[in-house]
């Protein structure tokens, strides 16, 4: 028997060479869906199609918990961006990922119990989880390996954020359907379960970014003017490479995104276990995250520091001070240090008062001051100007100050003033009404 000559050999060999190059290149290839016939069992993942993102089983810092995450996939170390079962861990390595009988997708342990469910009310059975290229999770109906293009979306982790938001992500609230999207603290970086903390928009009137710790204001941004929140000082407006607010006045909706012209650039915000917002971009020389912003930083950014009437100025000592026109309600507490109850009128307004005499008093005036977030629960009225919204506010009593922003329009307050702070640089200013006999006075109450 003769040895074939090479180029017959080849030519043998050129089917078998063509299936193992086919299965190979098949194998090798990201798989980013997750279908009835097709799951992912600890350790396996499943990657983005740009390779952008990876959703995996991993376990925190100092845990042998395990969870199923989101995370970069080409960054070293998990950086997760959102977890599924992050109130029930799995405590070993038998978890799988599936789409279940209904339709929806769910984790379950090695004793088939679901740790976590999508909870789509009317999935349909026909459905798959496809992880985009941006870090969203979307189970649809059907399996084209689209995405959110041409299927019907079911569910998508993009509307159950953990604690960290990302470019294309949102956070927002719709009064009439009762969604309500917020970021939620975890408790500690090896337990990623619901803390104390969230980050979701309020006062839809006038939009402002709040973090709550429980129901309670702790940090505001300040109204929205369509390009910052005028609330936080050393913010700035780049077009396309920031922040955008989409209201919809008919349903009351309003919803905060962020982006990048260059989808490339790596940036999130991270709402830690105390409460602190940051801002965190990716540098590919350093490979590292680095810092870039991040509240409440001072004293004077958590929520009321210094009381109904009182300003906070992190540059003076002591930081709290009566607005011009006011004193302590509490001297002797406000003298220790305790600035929660704040201040009251020295002098009653014009508007207010019990005229017996049938003098006629001078009406009311404004004390301008430069540079402030202006307190919580603005009211937009209709005015072109400072005068305009000067001249409405005084034909209401119950008006007590007033500020105008280009992008807003007049804002105007009643009742207490309550978060209000003195900027080194930012802010707008603010009209504060008081009687006239205190527009001569240059005096302002400090700690006594």
């Amino acid at each position: 028997m003769g040895i074939r000559s090479g180029r017959n050999v080849r030519a043998l060999l050129s089917p078998f060479i063509f299936f193992i190059s086919f299965f190979s290149f098949q194998f090798c290839t990201a798989i980013d869906t997750i279908t009835p016939t097709q799951y992912i069992r600890d350790p396996e993942t499943i990657i983005s199609d740009g390779e952008k993102f990876k959703l995996g089983f991993y376990s925190p810092n100092n845990s042998t918990n395990r969870y199923v995450g989101i995370w970069y996939n080409k960054i070293t170390g998990p950086t997760i961006i959102w977890v599924a079962n992050r109130e029930n861990p799995l405590t070993d390595s038998s978890g799988v990922m599936k789409i279940a009988d209904d339709g929806n997708l769910v984790v379950l342990d090695g004793q088939q119990n679901i740790l976590w469910s999508t909870n789509v009310s009317n999935p349909s059975k026909n459905s798959s989880a496809i992880l985009l290229n941006f870090g969203n999770l979307v189970l649809q109906e059907g399996n084209s390996g689209d995405g959110i293009n041409n299927q019907r979306v079911l569910w998508q982790s993009f509307e159950h954020p953990l604690d960290t938001f990302i470019p294309k992500m949102k956070i927002g609230t719709n009064p009439k359907t009762n969604e309500n999207i917020l970021l939620r603290s975890s408790k500690s970086d090896s337990n990623p379960s619901t803390g104390g903390f969230s980050v979701g928009i309020g006062s839809l009137n006038i939009p402002q970014v709040f973090i709550w710790n429980g129901s309670r204001p702790y940090w505001r941004s300040g109204p929205w003017n369509n390009q910052i929140f005028i609330g936080v000082s050393d913010m700035y407006s780049v077009y396309l490479n920031g922040f955008n607010l989409f209201r919809d006045a008919q349903e009351g909706s309003a919803y905060l995104t962020f982006s990048f012209v260059n989808e490339s650039l790596l940036s999130k915000f991270i709402l830690n276990s105390q409460g602190t917002l940051s801002q965190k971009d990716w540098d590919d020389e350093m490979k590292e995250w680095v810092l870039a912003w991040l509240t409440p930083e001072k004293e004077c950014d958590i929520y009321g520091k210094c009381g109904p009437f009182g300003s906070c100025n992190a540059l003076d000592s002591p930081i709290c001070s009566c607005l011009r026109g006011f004193k302590p309600k509490f001297i002797e507490e406000w003298s220790k240090g305790n600035w929660t109850s704040g201040c009251v009128r020295r002098t009653q307004l014009l508007c207010e008062g019990n005229n017996t005499s049938g003098e006629v008093g001078k009406e009311d005036g404004f004390l301008k001051l430069k540079m402030m977030k202006v307190p919580d629960y603005a009211n937009w009225i209709s005015g072109e100007d400072v005068a305009e919204c000067e001249n409405l506010c005084l034909r209401n009593c119950s008006c007590v100050a007033l500020a105008y922003d280009s992008g807003i329009g007049c804002m105007s307050w009643s009742g207490n003033l309550i978060d209000i702070q003195k900027f080194s640089m930012g802010g707008v200013d603010l009209y504060i009404r008081v009687a006239n006999s205190e527009l001569g006075m240059i005096f302002v109450f400090l700690l006594i």
